[in-house]
């Protein structure tokens, strides 16, 4: 009777898979985890929201690990992936529109960081148009190159060299234009 229960079941094939999906999902969580919660916070500049964003994709990734068909696309796979979302974050949500002419928004920062290269640098870029911003941040901070970036954006790859070169140059004015400083003058 209990053999006749057992030889029924097909455990060892399915134990076997599942354990090999586990290490395999586990390899690219170790492997990409920094580079996921860096780009999430650079999206939305929110530590809480940035960690909730990662384990969604984690989550996603692990539900159709089996579509990754090349273990080397798996980080622009996951980028990807973190990208629907965090566009999900916003797809139901309602925002109240005012005039911004009307609205006077003083800058909160400390002055220590409004000194600093970073922040300067980090503002500017946080003022491009997302369409130059996004790929800019996915080649410096993830280290894509243009046909990956292509790839995660869905765009032609000239497209995305040109966005890139665009959004440099932009940069690249708009530090011509700030004046340097290097130290109280004395008059």
């Amino acid at each position: 009777m209990i053999k006749n229960i057992f030889r029924n079941k097909k455990s060892s094939a399915t134990v076997c898979l599942n354990m090999n999906k586990q290490k395999r999902y586990e390899a690219l969580v170790r492997a990409w985890h920094q580079d996921l919660y860096r780009y999430a916070y650079w999206l939305c500049h929110d530590p809480h929201i940035a960690e909730d964003l990662v384990q969604e994709t984690c989550l996603r990734a692990w539900k159709s690990l089996d579509s990754l068909q090349d273990d080397n696309a798996a980080k622009a796979w996951l980028i990807t992936i973190l990208r629907r979302e965090n566009a999900r974050r916003f797809e139901r949500k309602q925002f109240d529109l005012v005039d911004i002419d009307d609205h006077h928004i003083a800058d909160t920062k400390p002055s220590v960081e409004m000194d600093t290269e970073q922040y300067l640098l980090h503002r500017l870029i946080m003022k491009l148009t997302p369409e130059y911003r996004e790929p800019l941040i996915l080649q410096v901070m993830a280290g894509f190159n243009g046909d990956e970036i292509a790839g995660i954006l869905n765009l032609n790859r000239n497209t995305v060299m040109t966005r890139l070169f665009r959004a440099r140059n932009q940069l690249k004015e708009q530090l011509e234009k700030k004046p340097t400083q290097r130290g109280n003058h004395n008059g």
